[in-house]
């Protein structure tokens, strides 16, 4: 059996994921990190996007996540997630249409306030479609 790692994914709702992970990667502000087991600790803040879970046997999972924090001890990993969803139930076309809201509000450029707005749900509906991607070529 390969070195493993446990990892808990908890948004406000509900416990996402607890299971052990042979590697882990995480969508970190920073840019995506990967995570083995026995990795030094680290607390960051994580950004919309897919959090990759490689379980014994090389199945992968994917869940989105919107944001939230991610800690890394050497053997456990606790991501507190503003909201997450296993990839293969978002919604592709509430994603799409959120997407193409948050453009046109980007075009229309009515205020500030507006634009920060429209500027973030843009990226988290990108995130989650590239989600639904990733997940879609892991199935194939």
């Amino acid at each position: 059996m390969a070195s493993t790692i446990h990892i808990d994914i908890v948004s406000a709702e509900e416990e996402i994921y607890s299971g052990e992970a042979t590697m882990v990667f995480a969508p970190a502000k920073m840019g995506e990190v990967g995570i083995a087991p026995q990795h030094t600790p680290l607390m960051t803040r994580l950004k919309p996007g897919s959090i990759r879970i490689q379980v014994d046997g090389g199945e992968e999972q994917s869940i989105y996540v919107s944001g939230g924090m991610l800690e890394i001890q050497p053997h456990v990993i606790t991501v507190l997630a503003d909201t997450a969803t296993r990839a293969k139930d978002i919604d592709e076309a509430a994603a799409i249409s959120a997407k193409e809201r948050a453009e046109q509000t980007l075009q229309d450029k009515a205020s500030e306030i507006d634009i920060a707005k429209a500027q973030a749900e843009l990226a988290e509906a990108l995130a989650q479609l590239s989600a639904l991607e990733n997940l879609r070529k892991s199935l194939k």
